[in-house]
């Protein structure tokens, strides 16, 4: 089957959307739009107000000054001088995306803000932030690493001022889901909302991240690409009806009827307002400190003594607790998921040799094979699809400029997920395309004796995620090598493919607890040759040992390993149980959906070894 017989993927687009040429006009258009505001520099964020990982075209002002666009970062613009700040998932994307002669690059430091800003702004200089898209931790870090360095002053945003095609904000459908896929109403949950409000004795929550909003209120959209979200803001009182402010033009029949009896609508242009009206009357407020704008934050407490609770967002951790009903859904999804995956990698296995797939190509068949069934509505983010050495760069992200040819011989990297409508999915496989070399092999079996000793292992109540990382990584790390990203995240059901507050990483202290889903995705990535990872999502659950006191992991993702990139010499037989018996279910759940040489190569793909 050639390339060319699969349509255009209708998920992803693959067009350069943004050009380092733009970087130098628009940065001089900000420093014009700096001076006249009296500022000396201006902070650019990746973040929204809904601090999305995944944003609107419209919201995009980091990739509109800079042009990288990646799915975290921040920018600093100063009066000659720019730096641009990302993680260690992106020091060798970035530097291809922006203009390298007008923008620094830098690698930012874990946790917190980075004190090198002052660096590219003048001393005791004026920096300009939009407090919508900072939150109140962030800005007083901030404050404190450039105390007696620079003044950070609140300020409407200058982008948006130089901005003159700014796409307009985002109106798309909104759906309510039933029972049979939400498994709780929009009402229990607000029930359970309101004890947890008077259990820490506050009169009122404000909630601004939409995947909360919208598993709270049983509720679905397509504002933005890969998490089906209607964009809001929510004020839920401990008595009385929550209000849900919206954008004017998205208050439809439709979103009136699905909220009739649960709770008000009101213009997002009136939350201000609201807010300080809580705060003159003293309310008991709880705001997010981590995710919250710092506009919402000033508006209630800057008119009056009203209390604030600054404690993580309250729907989080329930939001996390899968009931029966969504795991039910997720594990209907990686069933249509493990059967696009297998007519995708039998058509892989026969169209690799010939040396002709690009890395689009390859994005472009999976996503079509995904698309076979109707309940698929879109990818659960943009496709990593690296050949070679491009698979060594952990998120990148194929365009039509760095699009390359999977050479017979080389490692191909593809992590993709899809949003079905009964669930979310998210897979890592590390592809074969010819005779692979003993390192490459023993990289191979070690990242994956890593994710199987994450998936077999047995823990007591209590124990977090941050715990259970080594656990993946200690094959590589007795070898000297290692990876820099955490081992695993949270998915939501039918909503982000990155949930808090839970994962397998140092970040996540949270105890894990049964219903929870997450990634295990240990990998190894050797610049300039190739990268490996293998991923797998896997539910919590009770253990049959350790008299309930105990938890384990169930693997939902149903998509073979390919074993001749395996060294069979360094597995123990333990592992290799559990290996033949993986496979075994993956042909004993999905072969029944396939047929002919689909089927063949299933069976072959999960032999026992």
């Amino acid at each position: 089957m050639a390339n060319n017989d699969f349509g255009p993927a209708v998920f992803q687009s693959f067009d350069t959307k943004t050009s380092p040429k733009t970087v130098a006009p628009r940065l001089k258009a900000l420093r014009a739009a700096m001076l006249d505001a009296g500022l000396d520099g201006f902070l650019v964020p990746r973040a929204d107000a809904h601090r999305g990982e995944s944003v609107p075209e419209s919201e995009a002002r980091l990739a509109y000054v800079t042009s990288f666009t990646g799915s975290a970062g921040f920018a600093v613009i100063g009066p000659k001088k720019a730096g641009l700040f990302v993680d260690s998932r992106y020091t060798l994307a970035a530097p291809l995306q922006t203009d390298t002669r007008h923008v620094t690059v830098i690698e930012a430091t874990q946790g917190g803000s980075d004190g090198r800003v002052a660096d590219f702004v003048p001393a005791g200089g004026k920096l300009g932030y939009d407090p919508w898209l900072h939150t109140p931790g962030e800005i007083k870090d901030l404050s404190e690493k450039l105390a007696g360095k620079l003044t950070l002053l609140p300020s409407p945003n200058l982008i948006d001022r130089i901005w003159t095609d700014r796409p307009a904000a985002p109106v798309t459908p909104i759906e309510f889901l039933g029972a049979n896929r939400a498994g709780r109403t929009a009402t229990e949950k607000l029930d359970e909302l309101r004890k947890t409000l008077a259990a820490e004795h506050a009169d009122v929550v404000v909630l601004t991240l939409p995947e909360s909003i919208n598993w709270l209120f049983n509720m679905r959209g397509r504002d933005v690409p890969n998490v089906p979200v209607v964009l809001a803001f929510a004020i839920v009182p401990k008595t009385g009806k929550p209000t849900l402010f919206v954008h004017k033009a998205k208050m439809s029949p439709e979103l009136r009827k699905g909220l009739a009896g649960i709770a008000k609508l009101a213009d997002v242009s009136t939350l201000v307002a609201e807010l300080r009206k809580l705060g003159a009357a003293d309310k008991t407020v709880w705001l997010d400190p981590a995710t919250a704008p710092a506009a919402l934050v000033t508006a209630v407490a800057g008119v009056s003594d009203a209390k604030l609770i600054e404690k993580r967002d309250p729907v989080l951790l329930p939001k996390s607790k899968k009931n029966d009903a969504e795991i039910g859904g997720m594990k209907d999804a990686h069933k249509l998921d493990g059967v696009a995956l297998a007519k995708f990698l039998t058509w892989f296995d026969a169209e690799a040799p010939s040396g002709k797939l690009t890395e689009i190509g390859i994005v472009e068949a999976l996503e079509s094979f995904r698309r076979e069934d109707d309940s698929c509505i879109d990818a659960s983010f943009d496709t990593i699809s690296g050949s070679g050495p491009n698979g060594a760069i952990v998120h990148y992200r194929v365009d039509s400029n760095s699009n390359r040819t999977l050479k017979p011989g080389e490692l191909m990297l593809l992590d993709s997920g899809a949003q079905y409508l009964s669930g979310t999915t998210d897979i890592t496989r590390t592809l074969f395309t010819g005779k692979a070399t003993a390192e490459q092999r023993d990289r191979f079996t070690r990242v994956l004796k890593g994710m199987m000793a994450l998936s077999m292992q047995k823990f007591p109540r209590g124990t977090s995620g941050a715990q259970l990382d080594v656990l993946a990584r200690q094959f590589l790390w007795q070898d000297g090598v290692t990876y820099t990203h955490g081992t695993g995240h949270g998915v939501g059901a039918f909503l982000g493919v990155h949930e808090g507050p839970i994962g397998f990483s140092t970040r996540y202290p949270t105890p894990l607890e049964p219903g929870m889903i997450i990634s295990n995705e240990p990998g190894y990535y050797k610049p300039g040759a190739y990268g490996i990872r293998i991923e797998n999502l896997v539910l919590v659950v009770e253990s049959s040992v350790g008299d309930g006191k105990f938890l384990e992991l169930e693997t939902l993702t149903l998509a073979p390993i390919d074993l001749r990139l395996v060294d069979e010499k360094l597995l123990t037989p333990g592992e290799k149980d559990w290996l033949n018996a993986y496979h075994k279910r993956v042909f004993r759940e999905i072969g029944p959906s396939v047929s002919g040489s689909v089927k063949a190569w299933l069976k072959q793909a999960t032999r026992a070894i």
